[in-house]
Order: C-alpha cells, then sequence, then structure tokens
C-alpha cells in the first residue's frame, strides 16, 4: 500500500531540510499524537543508523514498531525504514527548491504485510484509503504549516 503528498512552503530548502533535521522535535509531535518514542541510539544522522522504537496504537491495538533512517542527504533526501511484528514501511521525504524561498516537500509512505493477519490490516486500511490520504494530507500541511511559522521567527 502506498499513500503520497506534497505541500509547498514558504522557506528555502536548506532552512526546510534543517527544520525537519530537528528529531527532537519530530518525537514531541508524536508524543502530542498519543505514540510513545525512545530513541535507541545517538548516532549521526549521516551514518544512517538512527534509530528508534515506537508504540502506537492501530485499530485500538498496541503496535510496535523500530525507526530507522536510511539515507541522509542534505538538502534534498531522508529515507527512514520501519519494521513491526508483520508490517515494513518505508517513509521517503524529498525536497525540491521551486525558487530561492520557496520548497516543495513530498512524502511518500509504503507498507507491505508480512505475514496474515498484517496483510488483512492493510486491507482494511486501504477499504479507507481516501480517508487515509486525507488525514495523511492534512498532517503533512500541518507539518509544513509549523516549517513556515518556526522559519519566520529565523527571519
Amino acid at each position: 500500500m502506498q499513500i503520497s503528498a506534497w505541500h509547498d512552503i514558504e522557506a528555502p530548502i536548506d532552512a526546510v531540510f534543517d527544520l525537519l533535521s530537528e528529531y527532537e522535535r519530530f518525537e514531541r509531535f508524536a508524543i502530542q499524537r498519543g505514540i510513545e518514542v525512545c530513541r535507541a541510539n545517538r548516532a549521526a544522522p549521516e551514518s544512517g543508523d538512527l534509530t528508534w522504537d515506537t508504540v502506537f496504537t492501530v485499530r485500538g491495538r498496541p503496535r510496535r514498531a523500530q525507526v530507522v533512517l536510511r539515507r541522509f542527504e542534505p538538502p534534498n533526501l531522508m529515507r527512514f525504514e520501519a519494521t513491526g511484528k508483520g508490517i515494513n514501511g518505508e517513509t521517503l521525504i524529498e525536497l525540491r527548491a521551486l525558487s530561492p524561498r520557496r520548497t516543495r516537500m513530498s512524502v511518500g509512505l509504503s507498507l507491505s504485510a508480512n505475514t496474515f493477519r498484517a496483510r488483512l490490516l492493510l486491507q482494511s486500511l486501504k477499504l479507507g484509503r481516501e480517508r487515509l490520504r486525507r488525514r495523511f494530507q492534512s498532517g503533512l500541511a500541518r507539518l509544513s504549516g509549523s516549517i513556515e511559522e518556526t522559519y519566520a521567527k529565523w527571519v
């Protein structure tokens, strides 16, 4: 299952990438949404081994996943891999400079199932795909707005 969305941000690409690289901010963002997040190591992003252990609720049941930053290419790309019980995921964040003061952020999420139960879960998510896509787009818009606000304070 794949979901993708994009949003334009009124900030230079370097500033957007720097703000996206503030992992403590995203840890707080996730915690505010009910996700337990614990950084498993303190590796440098460039090493490609930055890891988080997470616990979150899907369909009323707690799920665990380990998220690893696999690619870190300033100022254009970050790729995260998540592995959980039966489900693997990949998130790709790509930035493209539209102008010196405007950046397009594209985010793609890909999920795959390894077990029968996980396939059933993904199938139920696919049935609500449009609702899920709208929530994904809305979350990306909120994140983009937060980045714009923070950048405006910097300038």
